[in-house]
């Protein structure tokens, strides 16, 4: 597993690899046809990702003290957006989650290149994922004072 920072950077440049943001978003899009499905019994009310437009299920599992991210949407840019999200965060420990920025949003510049509704959902999305690793953390201590 790549270290985070090296993610980062890994996914800038590939993004800045790549000419104009009509190339930038085909490879969102490709990215987003990457990904793994999503079994149908985790597209459930409870996995779904509050204030995205389109539906996002995000489910998630601790494998050896690391957090599992797998996801699915039924909008295109959406999914695209999820999957950059699941290889950014999936693998990692929770401290690391916690506290590790998706730097790469703003460095390539897809803040500005993002409906307000489709940023709003990339946040939701990272809090979520923060959320999730927040709870893993204080199980993982629970279970060491145990």
């Amino acid at each position: 597993m790549a270290d985070i920072q090296e993610l980062q950077l890994q996914i800038i440049n590939e993004f800045k690899a790549l000419s104009d943001w009509t190339e930038r978003y085909k490879h969102i899009i490709d990215l987003g046809r990457k990904l793994d499905p999503l079994d149908e019994e985790h597209k459930v009310e409870e996995n779904l990702v509050r204030g995205c437009q389109s539906q996002v299920w995000l489910h998630t599992y601790l494998d050896n003290g690391k957090v599992i991210f797998e996801a699915d949407s039924d909008a295109a840019i959406t999914k695209g957006l999820v999957a950059l999200m699941v290889r950014f965060y999936s693998g990692q420990d929770p401290d690391t989650i916690i506290s590790t920025s998706p730097d790469f949003i703003k460095k390539i510049g897809m803040e500005e290149h993002l409906s307000p509704t489709r940023s709003n959902g990339l946040a939701a999305m990272v809090k979520q994922m923060k959320i999730y690793a927040m709870a893993y953390k204080t199980k993982l201590k629970q279970k060491e004072e145990a």
